[in-house]
């Protein structure tokens, strides 16, 4: 029987959309394939997800015209890989690949294809996880809500032109790392204060959750919500004092701007 999708790169990322699919009852274990090269990585794939089709090449799956292809490999082997998924008949492909335009992916294939581009971060690991994904040349709109479907598994999915996925992957792509960094420099502000590294970790991290969800669920913009706990000249107000000094926002402007830009020369 034919698979209704192959993951072509089951790391990190290609398992948490195939746990999630799964878990959303997208498809049936055997309707799924995972490509994995490593001999650990199969075995470890097998035992996570019993009766899903393990391979350590596109050429052995059972392909049918249904069939769609998640692209989630390394930048410097999806072309290879793409050329390959275009000779056994894939015609519609989900690219999770950093900084590779729709464009150079339906190259590779010897008709047309359709190809959804996007940029998933780190929390789809725990289905939650935000993806902006645009379609390219050959994309219908069915082709999109099939890519919505799949990543909407794992978390939120927005529509985006292409053209703005580059900014995209310089905001939600590395924002976890911004926040994280942010988070540990609290961290690290507790303790040079006289806490517990434990009890300044549960303080910044349980502070951080709780605010993103306030955020979130409250439906207020961010500035309302800093303003309520801004008293005028009290601790709160010191404190973001400095960091404007230190140009904090200017920071965070910057960093985006670079990570997109980095995004763009990659997809050169």
């Amino acid at each position: 029987m034919a698979c209704k999708l192959v993951i072509i790169g089951a790391g990190r990322m290609g398992s948490a959309l195939a746990e999630g699919l799964l878990r959303a009852k997208w498809c049936e274990p055997g309707e799924l394939a995972l490509i994995a090269r490593s001999v650990e990585t199969r075995s470890a794939l097998e035992s996570r997800f019993p009766g899903v089709g393990v391979f350590a090449s596109l050429e052995v799956v059972e392909i049918g015209e249904q069939t769609g292809a998640v692209l989630a490999v390394k930048p410097d082997q999806a072309e290879g890989v793409s050329r390959l998924a275009g000779a056994v008949g894939i015609t519609r492909v989900l690219s999770v690949v950093a900084g590779l335009s729709s464009a150079r992916i339906e190259g590779c294939f010897p008709g047309p294809v359709a190809v959804i581009r996007s940029m998933p971060n780190t929390p789809v690991l725990i289905g939650q996880g935000v993806t902006a994904m645009a379609g390219g040349a050959h994309v219908t709109s069915d082709d999109l809500d099939w890519a919505e479907s799949i990543l909407g598994a794992v978390g939120t999915a927005v529509r985006v032109t292409e053209r703005n996925i580059d900014a995209v992957t310089g905001l939600s792509g590395p924002m976890p790392a911004y926040l994280y960094l942010v988070v540990e420099a609290l961290i690290e502000a507790g303790v040079h204060q006289g806490l517990s590294r434990d009890v300044s970790r549960t303080l910044v991290v349980d502070s951080f959750a709780g605010s993103g969800a306030l955020l979130k669920e409250s439906g207020e913009s961010p500035e309302v919500l800093r303003a309520q706990v801004t008293s005028p000249g009290g601790t709160t107000a010191a404190g973001l004092r400095v960091l404007e000094q230190h140009a904090v926002r200017a920071a965070f402007l910057d960093a985006v701007a670079a990570a997109a830009e980095r995004s763009r020369q990659l997809g050169r």
